[in-house]
């Protein structure tokens, strides 16, 4: 489990060290950095992937996404004795992403890249495209030089092999590529492969569209379906997955308690799949293209937080979206009962879900952990920090 995220210089997200536990809420006011701290762990996500680098450019690279505001604030500024100035940059560019927990930690550091010597054939056309200037992954929740398992500086790794020794290679990596992605060897790397492996479950569904030309309101082609996609498109394939090899009962009073009385039905016609939902007081049930938005989101989400193959993290943004306010308890209910097999990370506007998970934390016995972002001199803070104190104790691997 993940107990620690950091993230530095990614837009609103100047220094930023959070807790994370079993189910981590984040609340906060719009524009306090939510949605940051969100792509930040979708970022951790793509390195494991090789897409890191290309997720920052589509974001306008570096320029567009680091930190905008000065390096530090004074005392006199904080005060409001002296006006907030620019100052020259002191410190070299970077926009450093990492986690920790009890086993695992990995940290990746991103700056601009280096004009080559000389005068190139073909000028670049690739300019906003970061490099990875470091990384590194450790063993336990804190980065010190025993319990290093891999270490990238450049082009140059050293990784831990399965018998303790160390292997160096020089020149093997491209400024662009992480070594999660390219050198996750199960014999000169074991640690860096499992390491990778687990962030490759985690699994994020931001958004899912319930508009009327939506994927999730067609008929679709019936399989096996354990993970629900990130655009719902297989609602009926997943839901009945749930019903065949998860949890029936669990699902059923997920949809008893949104709506009493009703239950789901996936009508199968020609090896395609078409979910229908009978509701009491009328004479035939409702097909997905008739559902409300937020009808067919609850069922969205019941789909994907009752799946019978749990990821190590599931991260959810806003997913109080269209839904009435009475589905926002059931709603609650359903992330409680997947936090008890997977870390879940609920990033949300709506006061009353966070309510009712707190609530709810307790009696679902699963460990809860509030996080309120603010906002202070355009710099993303966590409410009623007071010190650097109150941080989970991180390092950054140095340049």
């Amino acid at each position: 489990m993940i107990t620690t995220l950091a993230v530095e210089n990614y837009r609103s997200l100047r220094k930023l060290i959070v807790p994370l536990g079993r189910l981590t809420v984040v609340t906060g006011a719009n524009g306090t950095g939510k949605s940051s701290l969100y792509r930040s762990l979708r970022l951790l996500a793509d390195s494991a992937r090789g897409g890191a680098v290309a997720a920052l450019a589509r974001e306008g690279g570096l320029p567009s996404t680091l930190w905008a505001g000065p390096e530090s604030v004074s005392r006199a500024v904080r005060a409001g004795e002296a006006p907030l100035t620019g100052t020259l940059r002191t410190e070299p560019v970077s926009l450093r992403l990492g986690f920790a927990g009890d086993e695992f930690g990995y940290a990746v550091d991103f700056g601009h890249p280096i004009p080559s010597a000389g005068t190139p054939k073909v000028p670049s056309l690739f300019n906003l495209d970061p490099e990875i200037k470091r990384e590194a992954t450790w063993a336990g929740p804190v980065l010190r030089p025993a319990a290093l398992l891999s270490d990238r500086s450049g082009p140059a790794v050293k990784t831990r092999a399965a018998d303790g020794s160390w292997h160096r290679s020089t020149g093997v990596l491209r400024p662009h590529d992480s070594m999660l992605s390219e050198l996750a060897d199960p014999q000169l790397a074991p640690d860096l492969l499992t390491l990778r492996e687990h962030i490759r479950s985690w699994r994020f569904y931001d958004h899912v569209r319930t508009d009327a030309d939506a994927p999730a309101r067609s008929t679709r082609i019936g399989t096996r379906t354990p993970v629900l996609s990130a655009d719902g498109s297989d609602l009926p394939a997943a839901l009945q997955t749930i019903r065949e090899t998860g949890d029936e009962e669990a699902l059923a009073e997920a949809v008893d308690a949104a709506f009493p009385g009703s239950r789901i039905e996936i009508a199968p016609s020609d090896g395609r799949f078409g979910l229908q939902l009978h509701q009491p007081g009328l004479l035939r049930p409702l097909g997905a293209a008739e559902l409300s938005d937020g009808t067919l989101r609850y069922l969205l989400w019941a789909a994907a937080l009752l799946t019978p193959r749990p990821p190590a993290l599931m991260v959810l943004n806003e997913p109080e979206t269209s839904l009435h306010p009475d589905l926002l308890e059931p709603l609650a209910d359903l992330i409680l009962t997947a936090s008890r097999d997977t870390q879940t990370v609920v990033v949300t506007h709506a006061g009353p879900l966070a309510t009712a998970l707190t609530a709810g934390a307790a009696r679902h016995r699963v460990e809860l952990q509030n996080i309120e972002l603010v906002k202070e001199f355009g710099r993303t803070e966590v409410a009623g920090r007071e010190s650097i104190l109150d941080e989970p104790l991180w390092h950054w691997p140095k340049r």
